[in-house]
């Protein structure tokens, strides 16, 4: 194990420089590498997310069709953006994100949703994703505490903050 390197600043004060096992970014690696397998996970729910979001939007019928394909859109293009996101955060923790539909597939807790039509079946299925990504993002939280990872943390809080609105609203609609 290297030991940790220290400079002298100009005022006297010592710092600790970067050791061989910090990244970058100034996190452990090992523990960078445990935060972006589990950032994976994540990405690939969102992008199975994404697209079960994409297919309400497209096949969506019935008496509050302008209403929730408008309201499909809206989360599927968010959900887009995070996807950027999770990917730029894998990056930076020094890892390579998951990208291709094999990678989604396997590593999804979220099922392919296929052939619905009807908007509170659609609305169900949005709050069963909203409950599994909500809780692998709360098991990220514990993570990035102990890694000291603000960058991941903040993220991660941010979008469990604006999805739990969006539970409440979407529960709303089914009347929950």
């Amino acid at each position: 194990m290297a030991l940790p390197r220290f400079i002298t600043a100009v005022d006297g004060a010592v710092y600790k420089t970067k050791s061989d096992n910090m990244n970058s970014i100034g996190l452990d690696k090992s523990k960078s590498r445990e935060l972006a397998k589990k950032l994976n996970t994540v990405l690939a729910d969102y992008m199975m997310f994404y697209q079960n979001t994409r297919g309400l939007h497209w096949n969506i019928k019935g008496e509050k069709f302008f209403e929730l394909h408008l309201k499909f859109e809206e989360l599927y293009t968010n959900l887009l953006i995070k996807v950027d996101e999770i990917a730029e955060r894998i990056l930076t923790l020094e890892d390579t994100p998951f990208h291709t539909f094999d990678d989604y597939k396997i590593n999804a807790e979220i099922a392919i949703v296929k052939d619905v039509w009807e908007g509170k079946i659609g609305v169900q299925t949005i709050l069963d994703a909203f409950k599994i990504i909500i809780h692998k993002q709360r098991e990220l939280l514990i993570l990035t505490a102990e890694a000291g990872d603000e960058g991941t943390n903040a993220l991660m809080s941010d979008y469990i903050r604006e999805q739990e609105k969006s539970v409440w609203m979407y529960s709303a609609y089914l009347n929950k």
